[in-house]
C-alpha cells in the first residue's frame, strides 16, 4: 500500500529488474509458484458511494461530485456550475447520469442557505433522490476542523461532498406545505409588529414636537390603522390554516393548554422547526434556539455563563412574553424554576429565560408524545416523591 508497502515491492524495484515509478494502490497479494517466479495478483479498490455535494446561492448552484473506496480515500470526480432554475437542476442531473459508471448509492449534500436551497431540495425529492440538509454552523465547523482555510464556493462544495462521502447523514424529510405557508405567516406577522412599533414611535414623536405636519400625521394614521388590518388577516390566516389541519390542529390543542402559549407562539415555534423532524432530542432543539449554556472558565478564571444567542431568535422572541405568564402561582413547575433560579443568581432575566428554555422542552416533548399538557402532572409526581421521603423518614 502506499503508506506500507509489502516486503516484495523492494524486489520489484530492485536494480535487477530496472522497475521505476510508484507502485499501484491495488496489489492484493502475491503468490511464488514452482520455479521462483513471483506471481501477482491485481485489483482495483472498490468505491462505496457516490456524493455530490452542492454549494446553493441566489443565482447559481456550485457541484462537486466525489467517491470514497474500501480504504476511506474520498476523490473528487468532476465540478461544474449550474443556474439555480428548474432548468439547470434538470442539466444538473444529466450531468451527474454522465459521469456516474458505476450502480452505486448517490447522496446530494447541501447547506441550508436561507430559502435557495428549497426549490432544488424539492425537485431532487420529487425525482427520487436522497438529500441531506445540513446546518450551516455543522458545515462550516466540519471545514474549520478540516484545515481549510480560504472559503469559496468551489471549495464549500467539495467540503459537502466529502462530509456526505465519510459520514452517514440523515435523509432530507421534506417538511408540510402548511408548515412552510404557516411560516410565511408568521414571519410577515413579526415583520407587521415591528413595523407598527416604528410607525407608532414616529406619530407619537410628531405629536409632542413644537410643530406638526397635518399630512405627515394623517399619512401615519392611515398606515397604522393599514397595518392593524394586516395583523388580524395574518392572525385569522394562520387560525384558518391550524384548523384545517387534522394533524396541526391536534397538537395545537394539547399544547396549548400551557396557560402563556398563545395561537402565534404555537405556531411561530412550530412552523420555524418544521415540526420538529430534524431534531431527534431536545438538546439539539435547544441549541437550535440559542438556549445552550455557554461557560466561560479556565484555572483561577472564572468568567460569565450566559446562553449562546446563536440560533433562532423568532423562537427566543415569541417565548418572551409567554414566560412571564408562566410564573403564576397555579403553575407551580414554572414559578418554582424561576425562584431557585433568581435565588442562585438575584437576576430576574436569568429566571425568565431558563423558564423560556422549559416551555421549549415542554413543547417538544408533547409534540413528539401526542399528549395534552396536564397542569398537575409534575405537582402529583412531586407530592409522591414527598410523601415517599415522609414514610421513609
Amino acid at each position: 500500500m502506499r503508506k506500507a508497502q509489502p516486503p516484495f515491492f523492494a524486489f520489484l524495484k530492485s536494480e535487477q529488474y530496472r522497475i521505476t515509478g510508484s507502485v499501484p494502490d491495488y496489489v492484493l497479494n502475491e503468490q511464488r509458484p514452482q520455479g521462483g517466479h513471483l506471481k501477482l495478483t491485481y485489483y482495483e479498490m472498490k468505491n462505496l458511494k457516490y456524493t455530490i455535494g452542492a454549494d446553493v446561492s441566489k443565482k447559481e448552484i456550485v457541484c462537486c461530485l466525489s467517491t470514497i473506496n474500501e480504504e476511506q480515500e474520498v476523490q473528487v470526480k468532476a465540478t461544474h456550475k449550474f443556474p439555480n432554475s428548474t432548468s439547470g437542476f434538470k442539466s444538473l442531473l444529466a450531468w451527474a447520469d454522465k459521469h456516474i459508471k458505476e450502480t452505486l448509492p448517490v447522496n446530494y449534500v447541501m447547506e441550508a442557505t436561507g430559502v435557495y436551497h428549497e426549490q432544488f431540495a424539492w425537485f431532487l425529492h420529487h425525482n427520487d433522490k436522497t438529500v441531506s440538509i445540513l446546518l450551516p454552523n455543522k458545515a462550516k465547523s466540519w471545514l474549520k476542523a478540516a484545515g481549510l482555510k480560504s472559503k469559496n464556493d468551489t471549495i464549500d462544495a467539495k467540503g459537502l461532498a466529502k462530509i456526505g462521502a465519510e459520514r452517514k447523514l440523515e435523509v432530507w424529510t421534506p417538511p408540510s406545505k402548511n408548515l412552510l405557508v404557516l411560516r410565511d405567516c408568521t414571519r410577515r406577522h413579526q415583520a407587521l409588529n415591528e413595523l407598527h412599533t416604528i410607525t407608532n414611535n414616529q406619530l407619537h414623536a410628531i405629536q409632542h414636537s413644537q410643530f406638526q405636519s397635518p399630512l405627515v400625521v394623517k399619512q401615519l394614521k392611515g398606515t397604522l390603522a393599514l397595518i392593524k388590518k394586516q395583523l388580524k388577516e395574518m392572525e385569522k390566516a394562520m387560525t384558518d390554516l391550524i384548523s384545517s389541519d387534522p394533524i396541526l390542529d391536534q397538537h395545537h390543542k394539547n399544547i396549548t393548554r400551557i396557560k402563556g402559549l398563545s395561537t402565534l407562539s404555537f405556531a411561530v415555534i412550530v412552523a420555524e422547526t418544521n415540526g420538529f423532524a430534524l431534531f431527534k432530542k431536545v438538546g439539539a432543539l435547544i441549541s437550535y434556539a440559542g438556549y445552550d449554556v455557554i461557560e466561560n472558565q479556565s484555572g483561577a478564571h472564572i468568567g460569565k455563563t450566559k446562553i449562546s444567542k446563536k440560533g433562532n431568535s423568532r423562537i427566543r422572541r415569541v417565548l418572551h412574553m409567554p414566560a412571564l405568564c408562566a410564573v403564576r402561582e397555579d403553575q407551580p413547575q414554572f414559578r418554582n424554576l424561576y425562584i431557585r433560579v433568581y435565588e442562585r443568581t438575584r437576576i430576574k432575566m436569568k429566571g425568565y429565560v431558563a423558564v423560556q428554555k422549559k416551555l421549549l422542552s415542554m413543547v417538544y416533548f408533547l409534540w413528539k408524545k401526542h399528549c395534552a399538557y396536564d397542569p398537575i402532572f409534575m405537582v402529583a409526581d412531586c407530592y409522591t416523591q414527598d410523601s415517599q421521603r415522609v414514610q421513609i423518614t
